[in-house]
């Protein structure tokens, strides 16, 4: 595994998409310590993040995946599209099962919990992902591995669709307004919400709603599903 020594004398061009400001201008100072000769530039959007990839296109993205104008995971395909060598390293206060298996199907590079994770393991991860391989940090690789060890976990008993419909019903959203959303009838969005309760071991609406938002489908402060803006909703 590379060190970071290995690219301290690289003029690395980094670019760290964080919403709060004194996170921001901390990550700097930290990546300034692992990486002293790199060209660091810093934004706190979506929007901010992809004007700065086309601008010059960076080396390194330390990507915030809660950002108050976009979801982080989303602009993935926008970043590489304008930056196809960079490296990303997600960062998120908080990761759920939702949000950790749309991570793993992503090109991210790395997955640091920033609530349980020492300023030092944003080095390893550093250093890591410009030697080549991949890092997750120790309370995302926990909860990988329960993932994996769960027969019952969502992505190996419900279908993509499945999935599609139950991040809109954790919105609260009426069988017909679900249908408007997918494309579908309302009829056979019934028929997926019985098909999920059914799996799922659940046997009301609001309990399915509780296990959406507490999976990570639907995130309550925003009054939205994340994963709308990569659907197309």
């Amino acid at each position: 595994m590379a060190t970071p020594n290995a690219f301290s004398v690289a003029a690395v061009k980094l670019l760290i998409v964080e919403d709060q400001t004194m996170v921001r201008e901390l990550l700097g100072i930290a990546c300034r310590q692992v990486l002293p000769k790199a060209v660091a530039r810093a934004c706190g959007s979506a929007r901010g993040a992809l004007e700065e990839c086309a601008r010059e296109a960076p080396d390194l993205v330390l990507l915030d995946l809660m950002l108050p104008d976009g979801d982080g995971l989303a602009l993935l395909p926008e970043i590489f599209a304008r930056a196809p060598r960079a490296k990303v390293i997600a960062l998120s206060s908080h990761i759920d099962e939702v949000m950790l298996h749309r991570a793993m199907g992503s090109r991210v590079h790395g997955i640091i919990d920033k609530n349980e994770q020492p300023i030092k393991v944003l080095g390893e991860a550093i250093a890591t992902v410009l030697g080549g391989g991949q890092y997750l940090s120790s309370a995302v690789q926990r909860l990988r591995a329960s993932l994996r060890a769960d027969p019952n976990a969502f992505d190996k008993i419900l279908s993509e669709r499945e999935q599609e419909a139950l991040r809109l019903i954790g919105e609260g959203l009426s069988n017909e307004e679900v249908a408007a959303q997918l494309g579908i009838s309302a009829n056979t969005v019934k028929n997926h919400r019985l098909n999920i309760m059914a799996k799922l071991g659940i046997h009301s609406t609001p309990q399915l709603i509780r296990y959406a938002i507490e999976k990570g489908f639907t995130r309550v402060h925003e009054g939205r599903s994340l994963w709308r803006s990569e659907k197309g909703g």
